[in-house]
């Protein structure tokens, strides 16, 4: 319990120092505590208020056409992937994990990038639903896919919080009718929903203090950690 509140609070940390790698941390760190499909479905409540939270503060943002077009791909891929997570070999979610990670420190360390189709939001929705509720990480997949259909701004942060939320509930009704998420997992996603939003408010008076230059290298402390985490909880 007590490494488990030192994840919730470290996740909400990153994410607003570095503006990425905090949930990606959480769902690693988890892995490594307990089996990783619990793991996954202990931060679906946590990951889904943040997402209803940054809607609720953007909503007069939201691009309504492509949130739509966002969802009716995220919706079905979130839910098949829950399902899936009920019966796939553990391994196989470690492997997918471990992928995940070494996207991002490609990203982050070697610059790579991906430019998807700008009438991808469907396709792409429903990658970002199956792989966020297999592995974890979607964002890596909708911040792309978002951007190239022209999204930017606050538009895109409402617009992805949105996607993003669908998304959420979808893979807890997935991983709930799979047997994965049951009331003690989602107990469980309540307390680290409450550890983010604080770690958040530590990140935020942290981020007055640090100039691009210490962000830069958090950034990519973070996806090394999120490497060796994936890698430890494959060996492991």
């Amino acid at each position: 319990m007590v490494l488990t509140v030192v994840l919730g609070l470290l996740a909400g940390v990153i994410t607003t120092l570095a503006g990425m790698g905090g949930g990606m941390v959480l769902v690693l760190g988890l892995a490594l505590l307990m089996e990783p499909a619990v793991a996954l479905a202990a931060t679906g409540p946590a990951l889904l208020v943040g997402n209803v939270h940054r809607l609720w503060m953007y909503k007069a943002e939201v691009d309504r056409g492509r949130a739509w077009r966002y969802a009716l791909g995220g919706v079905p891929g979130a839910l098949l992937g829950g399902l899936a997570l009920g019966v796939v070999p553990t391994l196989w979610i470690q492997v997918g994990m471990l992928a995940i990670a070494s996207l991002a420190a490609a990203k982050v360390l070697a610059g790579w990038a991906w430019t998807p189709p700008a009438d991808a939001l469907v396709p792409g929705g429903l990658a970002v639903g199956f792989t966020a509720s297999t592995a974890g990480g979607g964002g890596l997949i909708a911040g792309p896919m978002l951007l190239a259909s022209g999204l930017g701004g606050r538009a895109y942060v409402a617009t992805a919080a949105a996607g993003a939320a669908a998304v959420h509930v979808a893979r807890m009704a997935g991983y709930g009718a799979a047997g994965v998420l049951d009331v003690t997992t989602l107990q469980l996603g309540l307390v680290l929903a409450v550890l983010l939003v604080v770690g958040n408010a530590l990140g935020e008076k942290l981020r007055q203090r640090l100039d691009d230059a210490s962000v830069s290298r958090l950034e990519r402390g973070v996806v090394v950690g999120c490497l060796g985490l994936a890698t430890a909880g494959l060996l492991t």
